[in-house]
């Protein structure tokens, strides 16, 4: 007969190790198995009501993190409001000093450094997205700290693969967390560290003016294909005294390219966006459309017809 579900008032809406639980009289093994908890980790459960995000990932990991570790890279971003940056089932991402003998395993990347204090936030933390509403009973300020924003720009510039670790720049610099000034503060103290090279020509990429992570994507892969960085978010204004903002352009050549995503609200925005187009090209400018298929699929044609419409207008490699 399958365990009847008991949750007990301390342990609702919370991560905790199953040892503890049962030590303390909260839950017997067997209640452990109910539907009420789900198990994350060895010995590491939760209330199973609770989202299961990349959140949740970094609390069952922190609970068994020893003293000086940092929660870091795109599981900080995560947590300082960049919801793209990581998933559920993704690593979770620590610094860990020099010599603590924590090793990478399945579900956590260790990274390591002598240091790692010196990349942290000091505020008290918890283990969920900034600005995202907190479902059941804080977590404790004992949590373990994560990187400052800056800090896990450079972390996740360092260690991630390039187009990704864009997005979630772009993502920390549009939403105001850290600023051009405090990465180039971090990438001078960090340049001899290994990565550092890599998380200058990240932050050399980024942009705040992207509106997602698509495009943030689109404009790296264009930029790493060859192609003249472009400006994101250029007003142009039309005769009408219309101004347009298309997604990515090179103002120059008067050449735009326009991400074409699920965002649209209705039909009826899509209908006014294409009429905006339609105008941008009425006024001599040469606009490209990019899908999320064309995107995934098929980008190297999408470079040969960006690569087209700039050598049209002039641009020369």
């Amino acid at each position: 007969m399958p365990p009847l579900a008991h949750r007990p008032t301390v342990l609702a809406w919370q991560v905790f190790r199953g040892s503890d639980a049962v030590r303390r009289g909260l839950l017997t093994v067997h209640q452990l198995r109910s539907s009420a908890w789900v198990q994350l980790r060895h010995d590491v459960y939760a209330d199973a009501r609770l989202d299961r995000d990349h959140g949740l990932a970094c609390r069952a990991v922190g609970l068994r993190l020893p003293e000086g570790v940092l929660l870091a890279g795109p599981s900080a971003a995560y947590l300082h409001g960049v919801q793209h940056a990581a998933g559920f089932p993704d690593d979770v991402h620590v610094l860990a000093p020099v010599g603590t003998g924590l090793r990478t395993r399945r579900g956590i990347q260790v990274h390591t450094t002598l240091h790692p204090r010196s990349h942290a936030d000091e505020a008290p933390v918890g283990l969920a997205p900034a600005g995202s509403p907190r479902r059941g009973t804080p977590t404790p300020a004992s949590s373990p700290p994560r990187s400052t924003p800056a800090f896990t720009a450079w972390e996740s510039a360092a260690w991630l693969e390039p187009v990704r670790a864009v997005g979630i720049v772009d993502a920390l610099l549009r939403q105001g967390l850290t600023t051009r000034a405090d990465l180039a503060g971090v990438a001078g103290r960090l340049a001899a560290r290994p990565g550092g090279r890599r998380a200058q020509r990240v932050f050399d990429l980024a942009d705040p003016g992207a509106q997602s992570p698509p495009e943030s994507h689109l404009r790296a892969r264009l930029v790493l294909a060859g192609l003249p960085q472009p400006v994101t978010q250029h007003p142009v204004r039309l005769p009408s005294g219309l101004v347009l903002h298309p997604d990515l352009a090179w103002p120059e050549f008067r050449v735009a390219v326009e991400y074409d995503g699920g965002w649209h609200a209705s039909a009826e925005q899509l209908h006014r966006d294409r009429q905006h187009l339609n105008q941008l090209v009425g006024s001599g400018w040469l606009v490209l459309h990019v899908t999320a298929r064309r995107l995934r699929d098929d980008f190297p044609a999408v470079v040969r017809e960006v690569a087209a419409a700039l050598s049209e207008r002039g641009w020369r490699r």
